[in-house]
């Protein structure tokens, strides 16, 4: 939020002057009839508007104000059009929907994959920001003559359900428009209106929890399961662990008329450990269909018997006794205290943090989203970084030619969902300090609301030095210390954690932060055997190398209101002179400036022996130098697929084979291998198809796709509980502040006590400095 502040240092990191909403007048009520239109879906858009067109179609002038010239509005909206759906929201789509099922049968056999908000369009949001919702922005909006007139009203809220049809095995879109009362249903009376509904063909949807579960116990009563485990030792079906993953697609024989999964089968030890790592045991040799539509096993073989590796003392990862250890004991106390509260402030899901301010959302699919990302500079006002942030796409490949480890492969996001296997975190074990936390709301399977609470976490940290100068000659010095805001979930996809993290800082960065950790899947081995493709972990135990990519899709707007689609993407690459009259030290070397024109050129790999990384600028926006505003993506640690061109996984993963895309923004392109990667029989769907329309983005809405990987040797140290691996970016600004933005933090408290003491001896009496006494 904007805010009148004393100027505490240069121009060029002026604070924020009066807020816009001084300007906004709030009167009586306005008639309903003076409403705004619809917002547009972006999935039904299919005659694109121009983003100035949409604003002026949603500004409209008011025919019902009593003094002309004044603005008016109804009343404080009490949902923002980004806000996450409410669970009262979630109820009514999911009624919305059963109740346009035309029979019983077919009311009966829909299950509910998804239902998250049908986001508006920006122009919508620019709307709501401007004059609906503090801090009230009307800069937003373009000018208009006779100055802007607004309505009574935003449009109503929309939900967006996936929806798979049990019976007939089909998967289908609804849009659900939540606050006109429809009609009378069997339920009665419910404030929710389908507004389209489409049949998706050739698709399956991701899988669910509770499909999961029904799976293994079907498994677990399957009698030639029941024998097969008898001949590895095993007569109780308590200590199996079945885990179903989906079947990616390799053949016909995988293609989406069917709905699949080839679980992977482990075996827990008897023990009174209260969590006892099955996944010490493997069992292998055993080959599972199951069809998941009508949960039967379809294919089952015992091909070949591999014994269970021996129980394996280091297996368990519980405190002290019950694993069978000492836990150590001189770790003391660490308590992080804010005695006068924290430095954020938020309204609903919006945040206010040392200038920075955004939205948060959380969806089923990708978790945390970040939207309206934007710093206040100053006398220059708001200024925008980004539409929206999140991580949208994660891939685990394995390097184990070996079955059953050459299929897997999980799309953690597109086939399960990072949102939805999210943890309600712990205060002082997942964050420490002062915390926020959001609850995230979701459907089930059957259409019952489920909440995750205290799943998001909003909190400080002390990151230590943030600047600091001594001077050699005085000895006087200057320091401050880092602090950054964290937005946080954590997820489990089967044995595996995932931490997801965004980072902002006091000089204008954005970090995002991936942190791995868990339990390794792992394969058994003969006796004597031992295999090249992983590490032996333990007797008859090892764990395969494989690859963890992510993907993070980044809607930028750097120094771009709403309307506005200002943005370009340069490629730096340092390059070293060549010998001559100009370099005859031969110690030159300068940076290389290259623009990415259209999307074909700009799909790129990372090159750390040119430092190579990318800029967004803004072409319109100038600093003090005269060059343009703009935000750099600094890679950081990365890979590329290690497997063949023509490995079955790249197919649905075509994505992978570049650390970055850019595209010019279209709705629906949402997902880097489109919206349903579970066993999509489609080669390259997604990003690498997108970019054969080679779009021009010389000055567009620019979106980033930024794949990052981490490439997983195991070590006998990740084992029973692998030790935290961190991989990540950094957007940073480059050119888009006139000088440091993190010089006008103050002296910390510690600081200023010592500037007090300094030049005093132990007797407190002030002594002067010696120059040769420094020297």
């Amino acid at each position: 939020m904007a805010t009148t502040q004393k100027k505490a240092t240069a121009d060029c990191c002026a604070s924020a002057s009066t807020a816009d909403s001084s300007t906004l007048v709030r009167a009586q009520s306005l008639s309903s009839s003076a409403s705004a239109a619809d917002w547009s879906v972006a999935e039904d858009n299919k005659n694109k508007i121009s983003a100035p067109a949409a604003a002026a179609s949603l500004v409209r002038p008011e025919t019902n104000s009593k003094v002309p010239g004044i603005q008016t509005l109804l009343r404080p909206e009490s949902k923002h059009p980004l806000d996450p759906l409410s669970a009262n929201e979630i109820s009514v789509a999911v009624a919305t929907v059963r109740a346009a099922g035309a029979t019983p049968e077919v009311r009966d056999s829909m299950r509910f994959i998804e239902v998250v908000l049908s986001e508006p369009d920006k122009s919508v949001v620019a709307l709501a920001d401007a004059y609906f919702f503090p801090p009230f922005q009307p800069s937003l909006l373009p000018r208009t003559k006779g100055g802007p007139q607004i309505p009574s009203k935003l449009p109503p809220r929309r939900a967006r359900l996936v929806v798979y049809n049990k019976k007939s095995n089909d998967t289908s879109v609804w849009i659900v428009e939540l606050t006109e009362v429809h009609a009378t249903t069997r339920g009665g009376h419910h404030r929710g209106k389908v507004i389209s509904s489409n049949v998706i063909p050739d698709v399956q949807p991701p899988m669910d929890a509770a499909e999961y579960a029904e799976c293994e116990a079907v498994i677990k009563d399957y009698p030639p399961f029941i024998e097969a485990m008898k001949r590895r030792g095993v007569d109780d079906m308590e200590l199996v662990m079945v885990d179903p993953w989906c079947v990616g697609y390799y053949s016909e024989a995988d293609s989406p008329n069917r709905r699949l999964a080839k679980p992977l089968i482990f075996c827990r030890t008897e023990s009174d450990c209260p969590l006892e790592n099955g996944y010490a045991r493997p069992v292998e040799g055993i080959y599972v269909l199951v069809d998941m539509q009508n949960m039967v096993v379809i294919e089952f073989e015992d091909r070949k018997l591999v014994p269970l590796p021996p129980i394996d003392p280091l297996r368990n990862y519980t405190a002290g006794e019950s694993r069978g250890g000492v836990d150590r004991s001189d770790v003391k106390p660490l308590q992080i205290v804010q005695p006068e509260g924290p430095s954020f402030r938020i309204r609903d899901h919006y945040v206010e943090w040392q200038k920075w301010n955004f939205r948060i959302g959380f969806t089923p699919r990708e978790g945390v989203v970040l939207h309206s990302v934007a710093y206040v500079d100053g006398s220059r006002g708001r200024r925008s970084i980004a539409h929206r942030m999140s991580f949208v796409e994660m891939v685990v490949p394995y390097g184990d030619p070996n079955e059953p480890h050459y299929r897997k492969n999980a799309f953690d996001a597109g086939e399960d969902g990072l949102g939805k296997n999210a943890h309600s975190l712990k205060k002082g074990c997942d964050c420490l300090g002062y915390i926020k936390y959001f609850d995230a709301h979701f459907t089930n399977f059957t259409g019952g609301v489920e909440t995750i609470e205290n799943c998001v976490c909003l909190h400080e940290e002390d990151f230590g030095i943030l600047w600091k100068h001594q001077d050699w000659r005085t000895g006087l010095a200057e320091v401050r210390r880092s602090r950054r805001l964290t937005v946080s979930f954590i997820c489990t996809v089967a044995n595996y954690e995932y931490g997801f993290y965004w980072h902002f800082y006091q000089d204008g960065k954005i970090e995002a932060e991936v942190k791995l950790t868990g339990i390794l899947s792992l394969g058994a081995l003969q006796p004597g055997e031992s295999r090249r493709y992983g590490t032996t972990i333990a007797p008859g135990l090892y764990a395969p190398v494989h690859q963890h990519f992510f993907v993070a899709r980044m809607d930028m707007a750097v120094d771009c209101k709403p309307a506005e689609m200002h943005n370009q993407v340069v490629e730096v690459n340092v390059r070293v002179a060549e010998p001559g009259n100009d370099n005859i030290h031969n110690n030159a070397f300068y940076a290389e400036e290259t623009l990415l024109r259209t999307e074909m050129e700009a799909m790129r790999d990372c090159d750390p022996f040119s430092a190579r990384h990318w800029i967004v600028r803004n072409t319109r926006t100038a600093n003090r130098s005269g060059q343009l505003t703009g935000y750099k993506l600094v890679p950081g640690s990365n890979c590329l697929p290690l497997a063949g061109p023509e490995a079955k996984f790249l197919r649905r993963a075509a994505f992978l084979k570049h650390n970055l895309w850019v595209t010019q923004y279209a709705p629906g392109e949402d997902f880097p291998g489109g919206e349903f990667p579970n066993q999509n029989p489609r080669v390259g769907e997604g990003l690498a198809s997108w970019v054969k329309q080679n779009r021009f983005l010389e000055e567009t809405d620019i979106v980033l796709w930024y794949v990052f990987g981490i490439t997983h040797v195991p070590r006998l140290e990740d084992w029973p509980v692998m030790p935290v691996e961190h991989i990540g970016f950094v957007l940073q600004p480059h050119g888009f502040f006139n000088c440091s933005p993190a010089v006008d933090v103050p002296p910390s408290p510690c600081e200023i006590e010592s500037k007090e003491n300094e030049g005093k001896d132990n007797n407190g009496t002030t002594t002067k400095p010696s120059f040769i006494a420094k020297l």
